[in-house]
């Protein structure tokens, strides 16, 4: 029997440090996870920035008009601010992972507004770093083609008397 793909195979899980925006907002808010304080992704010391988000998470951080002024509110100076109301939870979520019984939002999720605006993932909140292992196991040739600014083997020596004086 195989497995069925899915269009979040391969995306980002988003957390709590990442932002959203509006399509008719002007500001991008971090999210809020109020639903567990639990499951972190990949963060090994417990940092509230990479909380996984969940369906059930639906503030933002500032809190209010979360998404500035909205287009859908003219007024004579401009427009007014943002009146943000969800209509339920977050869809398009990742059902093949689960946060406490919660789907999981991944890059492709959404979150429909009342007002009439619709919330996307502006950034998952993740960011990719080089181990020390990355580094031990880097071939210095194919970095020196790659990059030719980057002296590996020098780099790598680097990396090797910061990890001794750790000790």
């Amino acid at each position: 029997m195989s497995q069925q793909s899915s269009p979040h195979d391969g995306k980002y899980f988003v957390v709590q440090k990442g932002k959203a925006k509006c399509n008719q907002g002007d500001q991008f808010p971090q999210y809020k996870v109020s639903s567990h304080q639990k499951h972190f992704w990949n963060d090994s010391d417990g940092n509230a920035d990479f909380l996984g988000v969940t369906e059930d998470d639906l503030q933002f951080n500032p809190p209010g008009p979360s998404f500035g002024r909205c287009k859908l509110k003219p007024s004579g100076s401009g427009y007014l601010s943002c009146a943000y109301a969800p209509a339920g939870k977050w869809q398009k979520t990742y059902e093949k992972v689960m946060i406490m019984g919660k789907k999981i939002v991944t890059e492709l999720s959404e979150l429909q507004c009342t007002v009439g605006g619709k919330i996307t993932i502006k950034d998952h909140g993740q960011r990719g770093e080089m181990s020390r292992k990355n580094v031990k196991n880097a071939d210095n040739k194919t970095v020196q083609h790659i990059n030719p600014l980057v002296k590996m083997q020098n780099y790598k020596e680097t990396v090797l008397e910061s990890e001794i004086d750790a000790y």
